[in-house]
């Protein structure tokens, strides 16, 4: 009987935690989507970070490996917004971008 009950238990707790596995596959695949897509406007593939808070996006964080020389910085976070709305579907609270220099 108690081994029942604990398989039980086993199967309700692996079971409950499909809808946040699913959701944070959906976020590594939309912020893949997000990179390659800022590669190919900008020129340079950055890395995509991404925070949900209670099934809302709540920031969305962008660093590109040094600066790119042939965009502004306006354009590249008029494009880095555009992506994010485009492949998450949803507008964050907030977007960072950040350039990572090598010294």
């Amino acid at each position: 009987m108690r081994c029942r009950v604990l398989s039980a238990i086993s199967v309700a707790l692996v079971l409950s935690a499909c809808g946040p596995v699913d959701t944070l596959k959906e976020g590594f695949a939309h912020s893949q989507a997000v990179s390659d897509s800022l590669e190919k406007s900008v020129g340079v593939k950055p890395f995509v970070g991404f925070n949900w808070s209670n099934g809302v996006l709540a920031s969305v964080s962008v660093t590109f490996p040094g600066i790119p020389a042939n965009a502004t910085l306006p354009d590249i976070a008029e494009k880095s917004r555009q992506a994010i709305a485009a492949e998450f579907k949803q507008s964050p609270s907030q977007v960072v971008l950040s350039f990572s220099l090598k010294t």
